[in-house]
């Protein structure tokens, strides 16, 4: 009779300890490919086959380990690359886009080290046109001046996400300088929240970058990964959106203020930068296959004493796409963009183009297929 009761007692110790020792690891992907057409770089058209029109390319490693108390052990290593020809993407790094190890909890939020995006990129771009389900990288601001399209991603980060809160999200990172010479160069750090409620959704978030221009290429933030080379003594952004869904549609708007101090991008003589950036876009799923998109956005810029261009330079900007899913996994896509440059000596630069346009125009169109796994 004692048997059964010692038995019972045995297989609840080992069943405990299987699911303690539960874990996972989880092989994911997305591959971009088009064709895409530009009518201006440098005085010519342009045809290309196109890696990553709208979503880079990438393969990566998810896992995670239940350690028992509603606590798991969680990694990510995620590699960028270009479909047509196999190179490493992010300046040839093994895992550019994303590298980080941490603890999840169910009561506590998350806690991640490594190679991570900013509080940006976490709340205020999946609201703007430059998020995953909408244009991504075509649809970027000037420069991407805001980040909103993560072109730098952060080293030595170490990074906090909340849990949900009924509805209410937040979230910290800060990256180390990882200098001996000084604890603030080339260090950045990022806070933002979120709230849902139904169909309406808000976020904002604040990102501060000392020193990216600085000798500590080692440092938070990689200098040759700034659009335009917009390094800076210190980089100030922050912004806000909000959306709301109205049945099949949805529709929102984005705001950022980039402010650069100490830059030399532009022909600056550690001068000032500073880029305002107004975007409205709107979704409409015509089926549950077929969905549209369209934004605009307007970015009015100051650069104190540039020499590359006129005073107070804008951009106007207008953005659509059409994407198709053949299956859960698989799409089919075509987008068209437009810019105007307004300011003397101002140049037309859409971010996928290839290179800038010789003048104040530039028109790109592109069609293509996405499959994920």
């Amino acid at each position: 009779m004692k048997k059964i009761p010692v038995a019972l007692a045995v297989s609840a110790v080992l069943a405990t300890s299987a699911a303690h020792a539960q874990s996972s690891v989880t092989l994911y992907g997305l591959i971009d490919a088009g064709i895409a057409y530009t009518n201006n770089v440098g005085g010519s058209g342009r045809v290309a086959l196109a890696s990553g029109n709208i979503s880079g390319s990438r393969f990566g490693l998810r896992g995670s380990e239940d350690l028992g108390s509603g606590l798991k052990a969680i990694f990510v290593l995620e590699n960028g690359f270009n479909v047509n020809n196999g190179t490493l993407g992010q300046g040839g790094r093994m895992f550019g886009r994303q590298a980080y190890v941490g603890l999840t909890s169910n009561e506590f939020g998350t806690v991640t080290l490594g190679r991570q995006y900013d509080s940006m990129v976490d709340f205020v771009s999946p609201l703007s046109a430059t998020a995953g389900t909408f244009g991504d990288s075509g649809f970027a601001h000037p420069y991407d001046n805001d980040n909103l399209q993560h072109t730098v991603r952060f080293n030595n980060s170490a990074k906090f996400s909340s849990l949900n809160y009924a509805g209410v999200k937040f979230g910290g990172m800060y990256a180390f300088s990882n200098s001996s010479n000084g604890f603030a160069v080339n260090r950045a750090y990022s806070a933002g929240a979120s709230y849902d409620y139904g169909s309406l959704k808000v976020a904002a978030a604040y990102l501060q970058i000392n020193g990216s221009g600085a000798s500590n290429a080692t440092g938070a933030a990689d200098p040759t990964e700034f659009r335009g080379g917009l390094t800076s003594d210190v980089q100030r952004t922050a912004g806000a959106g909000l959306s709301y869904g109205f049945g099949p549609a949805v529709v929102g708007f984005v705001y950022t203020h980039s402010q650069f101090q100490g830059t030399s991008a532009f022909g600056l003589k550690n001068g000032s930068a500073h880029f305002d950036n107004y975007e409205l876009n709107g979704k409409y799923a015509v089926t549950p296959a077929l969905n549209l998109g369209i934004s605009y956005a307007y970015t009015d810029a100051h650069l104190d004493g540039a020499t590359s261009f006129g005073a107070d330079p804008k951009w106007s900007q207008v953005n659509a796409i059409a994407r198709y899913s053949l299956s859960k996994r698989t799409e089919l896509y075509a987008e068209a963009m437009y810019q105007h440059a307004i300011g003397n000596k101002n140049v037309a630069f859409l971010y996928n183009a290839g290179g800038a346009s010789s003048t104040g125009n530039q028109v790109m169109g592109s069609v293509g297929m996405l499959t994920r796994f």
